[in-house]
């Protein structure tokens, strides 16, 4: 696997990141940041972290640790805060960067620019199944948590999206998702070097942005994620030159998913999966009726209504049973097909001795009138082990609304005590629910 992938940067004249880079220009970074690193003379296998914005340099940088360079790290935010939170969890003492982030006391930066190739072309030495690279998650309790991954894991998976979703060299990516994100990585990074075809450089986050760049740039895949589905509900919206729209990072909103297919005549197609586990399968349909259709690669079984997998892009960090599962805390129910998901076992709590579903009273918060979305969560109580519920509610009400319409729900225990209302529920740049800044908003929410 491998050879093929080197095999890609046969055509140096091919366009990568469109107008910008070619994949000779890859090679040649790839070159440099390898002989740059030889040149430092680290013990082998020394981890350097990454901060690379530019898609070229990040996959020069993954391409020079397979054919010799070191191996890399690569953070979920380029802040200071962050890198030394990493650090904590694994150790390095240099960063290879395109930028010039906030470092923490002791590291050293090197600058993609300094990398000049030295000699010879690029060969792979590392094995398929040898970690090369680890990635890091904010987490649930917003501390960091590390993945390691092999070129089989990540390569991999490029190829096999490449294949499934008949991305070709004729199409153009447009990506709204940051490049050291999982979801990002595979498909603004990997996914346009595995199948041949081009990226735009940058990364569009705003609604007109993106619009403009589906206008003008002739893009024919558009790498969303939900949030960003969200904030496309404009009567500008069409189809331009889209043939495909894919989404990760959390389930797309059913109606989010409806308007987009109205407009332009397309489904978003879903890829479910997670950072630890990668890629496990597709959906079309954003409703609660919507089907998970299993990769053809991945093996999946139902473990007392929790779903089990085993595939090829795993991190080899999980624990599996004596057959190669690895039991995911996803809820899942069987279905023609595939599966359809019903939650997370890790969002079940106990509210004075009764189980809750996290999941379950956000979705009733966001029946409620005037309520656009929700976010709940469990939180401690001062005194004993208890928890009470919280909720951020988005939408166009007052307290008194919200705190009246909260009284009619079913179950007294199910109905959160904290309650703030805010005008969008905060995410994170790679579209999943910033969880931390939830928690400091609801901190100091009064009790009702």
């Amino acid at each position: 696997m491998i050879e093929s992938i080197f095999s890609r940067l046969s055509d140096p004249a091919r366009p990568y990141a469109d107008g910008v880079s070619t994949l000779g220009d890859i090679g040649r970074h790839a070159r440099g940041i390898r002989d740059a690193f030889a040149r430092l003379s680290d013990p082998p296998d020394t981890p350097v972290c990454l901060c690379i914005e530019d898609r070229s340099l990040l996959l020069a940088a993954l391409l020079a640790s397979l054919a010799g360079g070191p191996r890399f790290i690569l953070p979920h935010a380029y802040d200071r805060r962050v890198l030394e939170e990493v650090r904590e969890v694994l150790p390095f003492r240099r960063i290879l960067t395109d930028a010039a982030p906030g470092l923490p006391a002791g590291v050293e930066a090197v600058s993609c620019e300094t990398c000049r190739p030295e000699h010879g072309d690029l060969a792979p030495v590392r094995s398929p199944d040898e970690v090369f690279l680890t990635l890091f998650t904010g987490g649930s309790t917003g501390k960091p948590r590390s993945w390691s991954k092999t070129p089989r894991n990540l390569f991999g998976e490029a190829f096999f999206l490449a294949r499934t979703l008949g991305v070709r060299t004729s199409d153009r990516l447009l990506a709204t998702v940051p490049p050291q994100h999982i979801y990002g990585l595979l498909c603004s990074v990997l996914l346009p070097f595995t199948a041949g075809a081009r990226i735009l450089p940058g990364t569009c986050l705003f609604p007109r942005e993106i619009l403009s760049a589906l206008e003008t740039a002739d893009v024919t895949v558009l790498v969303g994620v939900p949030i960003h589905y969200r904030a496309l509900k404009t009567d500008d919206l069409k189809r331009f030159s889209l043939r495909l729209a894919l989404s990760s990072a959390g389930a797309v909103d059913a109606a989010d998913g409806a308007f987009f297919r109205e407009r332009t005549g397309l489904p978003v197609t879903e890829i479910f999966g997670s950072t630890e586990t990668g890629g496990i399968a597709l959906r079309t349909d954003a409703s609660d009726a919507g089907v998970c259709i299993p990769f053809p690669v991945v093996d999946w079984k139902i473990v007392s209504d929790r779903l089990a997998v085993r595939s090829a892009f795993i991190s080899p960090d999980l624990p599996r049973d004596a057959e190669g599962y690895f039991l995911t805390s996803d809820r899942v129910a069987p279905a023609q097909g595939g599966f359809r998901l019903l939650g997370r076992t890790d969002g079940i709590v106990k509210v004075g001795g009764k189980r809750v579903d996290l999941e379950e009273v956000r979705n009733r918060l966001r029946r409620l009138p005037g309520v656009k979305d929700a976010h709940v969560l469990a939180l401690p109580l001062k005194r004993g082990r208890q928890v009470e519920l919280a909720a951020l509610v988005a939408g166009d009400l007052d307290p008194a609304e919200l705190r009246a319409a909260v009284q009619t729900m079913d179950e007294a225990h199910a109905r959160p005590r904290r309650l703030r209302i805010a005008a969008e529920i905060p995410t994170l740049p790679n579209g999943k629910i910033d969880r931390e800044k939830i928690e400091e908003l609801l901190s100091d929410a009064t009790p009702g």
